[in-house]
């Protein structure tokens, strides 16, 4: 790939609330592709205000602005394009502060690999116990119990995207029946398709129920308390989506009174989940960190596609972009820097 040598009056901040090694592989691989570019990493969204005023372009995650997105996207005044390193845009491409002006792009179709690993691994950690096994190990308790299969249980998938299709194979060779809430209405490997408006009728059949869809006003606590009454009292809610599509209250409200066996939540409303919070201290839940595509190589095969985008975006071939959520004002001119 040809790129271009000179970053003229562009300045890129990276905002990437990841491991230390994740975040300086991203920072290395875009030095070494523009060493002419201005180019700040941060990583926390409190750090961004020294960088704002000269920023062009942001490459970050919704989740990782939290509540700081309007102060960040007001306080942008040369602000051109976000590059977002997930499939999710929400809290960028939705936020109300970013101006229509303004072009986002989003990263899809590499993270059905990693994403299937965690539902199933969050799966098998419900239906095999483990943390249970693992407070054995340390207690020196030998404790045996009946283990759930995943062979001939159901799962249910709300949202039916590229990921989702990458995971029914995966549960079909284990065994199962897949059935997706979507759209959709005929997917390979899924078993059966149903609408969202049979939801509530669809999800007293599932052993697993996986969120998967985006979050937006429209999923904001699609999943709630109505829903999860209706599910069985041996399956478990797994959430590896976004945590605003689950009413968490409704949901702490019914592992508490063990109306369902259990639930896993990669994700939250409010990230990090709170030190005190009470989802912390139940024995039938869960809790990952947003791990979902935080994996060893997930700066080896983002960076390739942000340095695509940004060279056509350097050199002004709009039409070349990938993944463009918003197009923007392309004829929009910068402001030099004060």
């Amino acid at each position: 790939m040809n790129t271009v040598t000179q970053g003229g009056d562009h300045s890129l901040l990276m905002i990437l609330q990841v491991p230390e090694a994740i975040r300086q592989q991203y920072e290395d691989g875009l030095r070494q592709a523009f060493p002419y570019l201005d180019i700040n990493v941060v990583d926390d969204a409190k750090k961004v205000d020294p960088y704002l005023s000269k920023t062009t372009v942001i490459v970050t995650h919704g989740p990782y602005l939290g509540s700081m997105a309007r102060h960040i996207f007001s306080h942008s005044p040369r602000l051109q394009w976000v590059q977002g390193i997930g499939v999710g845009m929400d809290n960028i491409a939705d936020h109300p502060s970013l101006s229509p002006d303004v072009m986002t792009t989003n990263i899809h179709g590499t993270q059905g690999t990693p994403m299937t690993e965690l539902a199933l691994s969050l799966m098998l950690s419900l239906a095999r116990k483990l943390p249970r096994t693992y407070q054995n190990k340390i207690d020196h308790r030998w404790d045996r119990w009946p283990s759930k299969l995943l062979n001939g249980k159901t799962i249910g998938i709300l949202g039916v995207g590229s990921i989702a299709e990458t995971l029914a194979p995966a549960c079909k060779a284990l065994g199962m029946r897949v059935v997706g809430i979507s759209a959709r209405e005929k997917v390979p490997f899924f078993d059966q398709m149903v609408p969202r408006s049979d939801l509530l009728e669809s999800v007293p059949n599932f052993d697993y129920f996986l969120l998967l869809l985006p979050y937006s006003k429209e999923t904001h606590h699609i999943v709630n308390r109505q829903v999860l009454s209706v599910m069985k009292k041996e399956a478990f809610l797994i959430n590896i989506a976004r945590g605003g599509v689950l009413d968490e209250d409704a949901l702490l409200d019914i592992l508490n009174e063990k109306i369902i066996a259990g639930a896993a939540l990669d994700v939250f409303m409010n990230e990090p989940l709170a030190p005190d919070h009470p989802f912390w201290s139940l024995d039938n839940l869960i809790i990952t960190c947003h791990q979902g595509v935080v994996h060893e190589d997930v700066a080896k095969v983002n960076v390739p596609i942000i340095c695509e985008n940004l060279n056509h975006f350097l050199s002004k071939n709009w039409s070349e972009m990938k993944h463009v959520i918003h197009p923007g004002n392309k004829t929009l001119k910068i402001s030099p820097t004060t």
